[in-house]
């Protein structure tokens, strides 16, 4: 016969024999019995995303603007994507034009169309694209010194910040007196 110890069964089997009932029903009931039923409910994939837009409208938007004080930084990068929407839209606009009707949208036309207007609509339209063209062009050059590392401190930052305002100003001029 073989002995316990030979079988590598010696101390399971002490464990087992030397602890009392009670404890052993104890484990054996906690161990087969579940504690807790998990119930899960099963939604369409359009529901999911109902759940998740109706999530997303709770959602502060970012920055806060109720809570946070603008700043130059963050003002800069909201006009800098709104100059670039702008400038991007009246470029593709005029293009879709052209390309529809050719005649109408020549440079010849347009350049009669514009000599015939009063010189205080001119000097109105040219502003109101000389300044998103020089603000988006400018805070593009501050971008790409951002890129290679320099003026990365906030004082750096709102330096750069208040010369590309300056800088926009100036050449807005500039472009308007042209």
């Amino acid at each position: 016969m073989m002995s316990t110890r030979a079988l590598g069964l010696g101390s399971s089997l002490r464990k087992v024999a030397l602890t009392p009932s009670l404890a052993r029903n104890r484990l054996v009931v906690r161990n087969t019995v579940a504690r807790r039923s998990i119930q899960t409910e099963s939604f369409p994939p359009s529901t999911a995303v109902e759940i998740l837009n109706k999530q997303r409208l709770n959602r502060p938007s970012s920055p806060h603007f109720t809570i946070y004080q603008p700043q130059l930084t963050w003002l800069g990068s909201i006009a800098n994507r709104a100059t670039g929407g702008a400038l991007s839209a009246l470029l593709y606009g005029f293009s879709i034009a052209y390309l529809v009707a050719p005649g109408t949208f020549d440079s010849t036309h347009v350049v009669e169309f514009v000599a015939g207007m009063p010189d205080a609509v001119k000097y109105a339209g040219k502003a109101i694209l000389a300044a998103p063209f020089a603000f988006h062009s400018l805070n593009g050059l501050r971008h790409l010194a951002w890129d290679m590392n320099k003026f990365m401190t906030v004082k750096g930052a709102y330096a750069t910040g208040y010369a590309v305002l300056a800088g926009t100003a100036v050449s807005t001029v500039a472009l308007v007196l042209m």
